[in-house]
């Protein structure tokens, strides 16, 4: 896996179900956030899998549907348990990806820090705007019905945007597999 984990073996033997499940849901919203902004879908997992050698534990669109599913907060949930070597691996694909659209993620955070500066509503953007429907579209096609407001949706879609350029940029694996064992604990 990747070196740039320090988190002690001891500790991720104790992870609780719970834990691990709040683990799982936070991944798949960074997946999800990263969909609805760049228009990535389960191919880029795969290859962005394949380039960082963890084909094994997500190798086909099955396998990381599979993966996806486990997420508490999906429809349907509970098909696949994940491990913590599945989520250390979704973890790195989810970094490799932002990395990888970085350019797209600044360009995003730049124009919600003008909407903020400006007093703007971000939704009036076209990249916000367009962003801020995808991820409420996909989440709600996708995940439970526990958001109720879209205001609920986009503080949360705006939330996750901001968190991407933290894991775009150099040590952004480390950061995010602390932000989930934090969020986890």
């Amino acid at each position: 896996m990747d070196s740039s984990f320090s988190t002690e073996p001891a500790s991720l033997q104790a992870l609780s179900p719970r834990q691990l499940s709040s683990i799982k849901a936070q991944l798949d919203l960074v997946l999800l956030a990263l969909e609805a902004l760049t228009g990535i879908g389960s191919e880029a997992m795969l290859h962005a899998a394949k380039d960082l050698g963890l084909s094994a534990l997500a190798g086909d669109r099955v396998g990381l549907w599979r993966l996806r599913q486990s997420s508490p907060l999906r429809t349907g949930q509970g098909r696949k348990k994940l491990d913590v070597d599945e989520a250390r691996a979704l973890t790195l694909v989810s970094c490799h990806l932002a990395c990888q659209h970085q350019a797209k993620i600044e360009q995003a955070v730049g124009l919600l820090e003008e909407c903020l500066d400006q007093d703007r509503p971000p939704h009036r953007t076209a990249l916000l705007g367009d962003y801020l429907d995808a991820f409420s579209n996909t989440y709600q096609e996708r995940m439970e019905a526990d958001m109720a407001t879209p205001d609920e949706l986009n503080s949360l879609a705006l939330k996750l945007l901001v968190d991407l350029l933290f894991y775009s940029g150099m040590g952004g694996g480390r950061r995010l597999w602390l932000a989930l064992m934090d969020r986890a604990g």
